[in-house]
């Protein structure tokens, strides 16, 4: 288990989700819903409930519309979302993967397949690079939570398998079928999470540090981010940091 990994920018990077709140409160709704109506609408007995609706807190999103997502479950009228992947290439030969929740697959299709490749990607098949990712338990704290150290120590008390610690934060990585179990036993040492979500982590990253190829990447991921059906983008780019500063 090591204290800090190699690899950087794995997900989305950092502030995206503060934008364009009203999409993001939104997105939060449909998954708490999921959530709720693929099992129990109690968050104590529902571990993918639980961590939607945290995730919902940690961006300060009312206790109102956290219930009335929930409420909505059990209604009649609900619409049927199903979840979809999808994989492809982006700029500098960066590998994606595109998580969509979504009521109208061949709409949700279309446009992803748009976004990509106006923006210089292009989509795969099922499985094109997702053999390059490990599916993993992922558990996000802010920098407040404690130092490096700290969390280092708890997550291993946890039985984590690697944390990356920043100055914007502590990611702390589980295998998949030990996520809730590992989060639930970060709380007494670090409090309760930011995020505790199902992720993919790349194996190897890919340096991205030629600058028009690296704006050409941010502007695909904040195409697709903008998605209303659009939960989650991953991919194994790393921008050094000196080229995100000069794209501001």
């Amino acid at each position: 288990m090591a204290g800090h990994s190699k690899y950087k920018n794995i997900m989305y990077r950092k502030g995206a989700q503060d934008k364009k709140r009203s999409s993001l409160f939104s997105k939060l709704s449909r998954e708490i819903t999921v959530a709720a109506k693929m099992g129990l609408p109690d968050p104590e007995a529902n571990a993918r409930l639980r961590a939607a609706v945290i995730a919902a807190r940690a961006q300060s999103m009312p206790k109102d519309n956290i219930q009335r997502s929930i409420d909505k479950a059990s209604a009649g009228d609900m619409e049927s979302y199903e979840e979809i992947r999808y994989e492809g290439f982006g700029p500098g030969g960066v590998a994606l993967i595109v998580e969509a929740l979504t009521d109208n697959r061949n709409r949700t299709a279309t446009n992803i397949r748009t976004i990509v490749s106006k923006n210089g990607g292009n989509l795969g098949a099922s499985g094109s690079v997702s053999h390059g990712f490990d599916r993993m338990g992922l558990i996000s704290y802010p920098a407040s939570a404690g130092d490096a150290d700290q969390v280092f120590e708890a997550a291993l008390e946890a039985g984590a398998e690697d944390v990356q610690s920043s100055e914007d934060g502590h990611e702390i990585w589980t295998a998949q079928d030990s996520l809730h179990e590992v989060a639930r036993a970060l709380e007494p040492a670090l409090g309760e999470a930011e995020g505790t979500k199902l992720a993919w982590r790349a194996q190897t990253s890919v340096t991205v540090d030629d600058e028009t190829a690296a704006g050409q990447l941010m502007k695909l991921i904040d195409a697709l981010d903008d998605d209303d059906d659009v939960q989650a983008v991953w991919g194994n780019y790393d921008v050094p940091d000196e080229v995100m500063d000069r794209l501001g």
